[in-house]
């Protein structure tokens, strides 16, 4: 699933092509894709018509466009979701979900989804934040994020670190890949008890979540399958960069110790056994 870094990508491109342009026409091709909008696909599609774009947004993992209507289209990539600004006339595909024509006649946004595990809605008066997404905590390029706070809270959790930073109520953005990235920079493994942190070591950890996805976004983010482009059809390429997340048997980068997968909520972790001790307690 899409995190932080590829989310944003996507988020600056479609902003960059679709802010101040006034929407024309929405097509809905396949009403998974609006489910969240409960008022149905006829009602998303009017909704939109003759409304302006105004930008793009994002709060962890979801992005939102607000509108000159005071409502927003607020969005999910899910598996498999790709918002991509194609020119008119170019061919469909099958996996073409939602289609958005501009009065200008310029280039199409579409909304590609080939597992249907996304979709878009129409948030009523969402355009500052949407209700549906209020809940999720800040992400770390948030300017109203603080880092002391976070780590706080994170201590106060009583958990394995790992799920502590996955917990979007806590920090949001951060996923499987970023995750399993800044423990291997903060020598931590994901099973620590975040009671057994100290203060300065969350911080660490959190400023290492920071960091790598900081890297990430200036290389596009990370693609694993064909599944994550930008707005151009363009993958990422950050995981050349990675140190950990997909490399078991691989030597670890700074002690040559093989990484070791391990199950970890219906995933996998990736860890360097020497670097990243599993806590006896965990054991």
């Amino acid at each position: 699933m899409p995190e932080l870094p590829e989310v944003e990508t996507v988020r600056a491109g479609v902003e960059r092509h679709v802010a101040g342009r006034t929407v024309a026409a929405v097509e809905v091709l396949h009403p998974r894709a609006v489910r969240r909008h409960v008022a149905g696909a006829a009602d998303f599609s009017a909704g939109l018509a003759g409304a302006k774009i105004l930008g793009a947004r994002r709060r962890g993992k979801y992005l939102w466009l607000p509108l000159d209507t005071g409502d927003a289209v607020v969005g999910h990539l899910g598996m498999s979701g790709q918002l991509l600004i194609q020119p008119i006339g170019t061919p469909d595909g099958p996996h073409l979900r939602i289609r958005f024509g501009f009065e200008d006649g310029g280039s199409e946004l579409r909304f590609v989804d080939q597992r249907t595990f996304g979709g878009l809605a129409i948030s009523r008066g969402g355009a500052e934040l949407p209700e549906e997404i209020a809940h999720i905590a800040l992400d770390p390029f948030d300017e109203s994020y603080r880092q002391s706070l976070v780590a706080a809270a994170m201590i106060r959790k009583r958990t394995e670190v790992k799920r502590a930073l996955l917990d979007q109520t806590l920090i949001s953005g951060v996923g499987n890949i970023y995750a399993d990235e800044a423990l291997w920079r903060a020598r931590l493994h994901w099973a620590r008890p975040t009671e057994k942190l100290t203060p300065a070591k969350a911080a660490e950890l959190l400023g290492h979540c920071q960091d790598v996805m900081r890297e990430a976004l200036v290389q596009g983010g990370t693609s694993f399958d064909a599944l994550y482009v930008d707005v151009n059809g363009d993958a990422g390429y950050f995981d050349r960069s990675l140190n950990a997340y997909g490399r078991e048997g691989e030597p670890c980068p700074r002690c040559g110790t093989a990484i070791r997968r391990e199950a970890f909520m219906n995933r996998s972790s990736f860890t360097c056994p020497r670097c990243q001790p599993r806590p006896r307690r965990a054991a």
